[in-house]
């Protein structure tokens, strides 16, 4: 029997890899009520030696809310039911069960728990359920989300060895396991805009604003968050643009439109200064979009992988790229990777059929920072570029600011190649 030295094997398909990633969970969605779908899913089965191959039907329970929000954490059970494979040896194992699902149309993957199991040949392995949570695709409101079979692995871990076997549907993915109805939430009102921003006593300010139902609307002005009795109206067309116009005649700090939300837009209120008058001019230069460092990173040791005729997986990180963005504006960008084939320059050696995949990541490291920044989809890495985080652009609104991007990487390796040292050069480049 071949034993692996590495816990994950590839759960990629062409041109996207899935990483069964932990951590927190954050603002799991309120209890709804739940359903309770079973599937017949028919699978082909990659067992590890001397246990064979096979393939047949294996019944999947699914539970899932029946609604919830775009951009909600929900609880998902998944019970897959008997293996269609039949063990043919006797032997107790910790296994741990990782399923990758098909969420609308993103890749997620829930892990379970380890669990002792007593096999006994010839009779099927049914692993227990697996309860973990899901996250509802952002931009999904108002239709229903299928969840649906992509992968399922089973590491059967027996002394220092991992045992793997994978379980891919035909057709990968499955027919829906069970559905989510998306809510079609209307998009709050909010002011978007003062024409000027600033002025003395006598002002007259026009208000815009977007998404409120058409018809009349009002504005208003306030100081330290009180009302300064400065009012006006206007009206929202069917589009929901709204237009609003109000004289600021007392000191004010913020302008905004009656029944929208978030924060009113900043107004700043020009005091008469008595005495002699010294203006004084500043001129802000825009700095540079970067990405550093400018030299690079040195390359990094993913480690070691003995050939045993089986495709294999290798984890890594990629370090973390700066990103500046000191242009002062209202611009956004987008980092994306590229790479090189892995290869050895000096023996000629190369890998042709090697992937490698990120799990992006992008956190702000300035706190001061006007905007945040967006991972991308986990995926391959190839020679056409993969857009890895971006930071969106802001309209009316400054943007700009300092970040970190990077993520976890996992290098998919054939079964058979040269023994020998290889290099790819993935290169994160910001536009």
């Amino acid at each position: 029997m071949s034993t692996g030295t590495f816990r994950r094997r590839v759960l990629a398909g062409a041109g996207a890899l899935s990483l069964a990633l932990t951590g927190g969970v954050a603002g799991l969605a309120g209890t709804a009520q739940a359903a309770t779908k079973t599937t017949t899913v028919f699978v082909q089965c990659d067992a590890p030696d001397p246990q064979p191959d096979g393939s047949g039907n294996q019944t999947f329970t699914v539970t899932l809310p029946d609604t919830a929000k775009a951009g909600d954490t929900v609880p998902i059970t998944v019970d897959p039911g008997p293996s269609p494979l039949l063990p043919q040896f006797a032997v107790t194992t910790e296994n741990t069960t990782k399923i990758t699902l098909v969420v609308g149309s993103a890749k997620q993957t829930i892990i379970g728990d380890p669990e002792t199991v007593t096999v006994t040949p010839g009779v099927p392995l049914d692993p227990k359920p697996v309860t973990k949570t899901i996250k509802v695709p952002d931009g999904s409101e108002g239709t229903t989300v299928d969840v649906k079979l992509d992968l399922i692995v089973t590491d059967a871990k027996l002394g220092a060895s991992v045992f793997t076997t994978t379980c891919t549907p035909a057709p990968r993915p499955s027919a829906s396991l069970g559905s989510i109805a998306v809510e079609a939430l209307p998009k709050d009102p909010v002011t978007t805009k003062l024409t000027p921003n600033s002025g003395k006593a006598g002002t007259s300010v026009a208000v815009s604003g977007a998404n409120f139902p058409a018809g009349p609307v009002t504005c208003s002005a306030t100081l330290g968050g009180t009302a300064t009795g400065d009012t006006g109206t206007g009206s929202a067309d069917a589009s929901g643009a709204a237009a609003c116009t109000l004289t600021v005649t007392k000191k004010a700090d913020a302008i905004r439109i009656d029944g929208s939300t978030g924060a009113a837009k900043s107004f700043v209120f020009i005091e008469e200064q008595a005495g002699v008058k010294n203006p004084v001019d500043v001129e802000v230069l825009p700095g540079p979009l970067g990405i550093g460092p400018k030299d690079g990173f040195p390359a990094s040791e993913w480690g070691k992988v003995t050939i045993n005729g089986k495709p294999q997986s290798v984890i890594g990180q990629f370090n973390a790229a700066t990103v500046q963005d000191f242009r002062g504006g209202s611009l956004g960008w987008d980092v994306t990777a590229t790479r090189t084939p892995f290869l050895n320059e000096a023996t000629g050696h190369s890998m042709a059929n090697a992937q490698i995949g990120i799990q992006p990541s992008c956190t702000v490291t300035n706190p001061d920072s006007p905007s945040t920044c967006t991972a991308g989809a986990p995926g391959a890495i190839t020679d056409t570029p993969m857009k890895v985080a971006s930071q969106a652009a802001g309209g009316d609104q400054l943007t700009g600011g300092e970040f970190s991007v990077g993520g976890a990487g996992m290098i998919q390796l054939p079964s058979f190649m040269f023994a020998d040292t290889y290099q790819s050069v993935v290169t994160f480049s910001v536009a």
